[in-house]
């Protein structure tokens, strides 16, 4: 399984950045600008708060699993989500943390 989370861990980055990386390319690192355009719309809003929800129960999650199974390189897992939280925050950072308790898991 940990070679499948790997893989959704590419598709997640690489999916997202088809449609955010010709945004930041011309916009730069600008997240105010970003957060505007994010939440111009009811639709685009509903998918950004979708996001931010996720991002807590992520971190909620994964910081709980860490401690249980007392995984090492959790802080991998908040580097990715709050890294690439503009573009690819939960897409990396979700099966990030899926693949290390699972490689964890198979260690054992």
């Amino acid at each position: 399984m940990r070679h499948v989370y790997l893989f959704l861990l590419a598709t997640g980055i690489v999916l997202p950045y088809t449609f955010f990386g010709p945004w930041f390319l011309e916009n730069g690192l600008n997240v105010r600008l970003f957060l505007v355009e994010l939440f111009s719309t009811r639709i685009g809003g509903g998918f950004g708060m979708d996001v931010f929800v996720s991002i807590t129960v992520l971190m909620v999650f994964a910081w709980a699993e860490i401690r249980r199974l007392n995984i090492g390189r959790g802080w991998l897992i908040l580097a990715a989500v709050f890294v690439g939280a503009n573009a690819v925050g939960v897409s990396c950072g979700f099966p990030l943390f899926l693949y290390l308790r699972q490689r964890h898991i198979d260690d054992l």
